[in-house]
């Protein structure tokens, strides 16, 4: 298969997330909500393959190009399933037409852009109410993990990092204790990649428990 082929099957998509996809928890049929979706770069093997596909990002230009490439590859699906919205306030579930809830939720390069612990707790359960009980919920998101000498800290959970950038950082103690908080259970270890010793990003993956719960700030 050529590269230009995987490329018009699979778009950019995040190479972990392509790894669920190999072990066969996104399946056709499924609603997936990308949190924080951009241009849809995740979306592409979604839109081709039968998945109800919705997103959310707070910049009007991404989701218009989010709905354009959706136009392109499902048809059917309609524009209004990608909505300009911040993460942390979604519309989706509230509207008594709508209460079906996600079977997948992605988040992927959000998280470490909250201003504080509050907005992040905020982002996260949000995502979390709009998810099925036993729902999977995954997030790629910067963290101090393997970096921890090499970030700088400015407030709370806000660092400099050494590629010059500012973010909201997590580390392994501080998923698990969220994760226990909200009732979900770890269907993936932990996992980090950390960048020539200049930012370091984790991979969190969790399935939602029959009764969930929400994250204490």
């Amino acid at each position: 298969m050529s590269e230009k082929s995987l490329q018009e099957l699979f778009g950019s998509i995040d190479i972990y997330v392509f790894d669920q996809l190999l072990k066969g928890r996104f399946v056709p049929g499924m609603r997936i909500l990308d949190a924080g979706c951009g241009g849809g770069r995740n979306l592409v093997y979604f839109l081709r393959n039968g998945f109800q596909v919705f997103g959310i990002d707070q910049s009007l230009e991404s989701v218009a190009q989010a709905r354009r490439l959706a136009a392109a590859l499902a048809p059917h699906l309609p524009a209004e399933n990608f909505r300009v919205e911040p993460v942390e306030h979604m519309s989706f579930g509230n509207d008594q037409r709508d209460k079906t809830g996600f079977d997948v939720v992605l988040s992927s390069a959000v998280l470490h852009f909250a201003r504080d612990e509050e907005q992040w707790h905020a982002m996260v359960n949000e995502m979390w109410r709009v998810l099925k009980p036993g729902g999977i919920f995954f997030a790629r998101l910067a963290s101090t993990i393997g970096i921890e000498q090499q970030a700088k800290l400015i407030q709370g959970r806000r660092y400099h990092l050494p590629d010059g950038s500012d973010r909201f950082l997590v580390d392994e103690e501080k998923l698990r204790s969220v994760t226990a908080t909200l009732g979900g259970e770890f269907i993936e270890p932990i996992k980090t990649t950390v960048v020539e010793n200049l930012r370091s990003m984790t991979t969190w993956v969790v399935k939602k428990g029959e009764e969930g719960k929400g994250a204490r700030g």
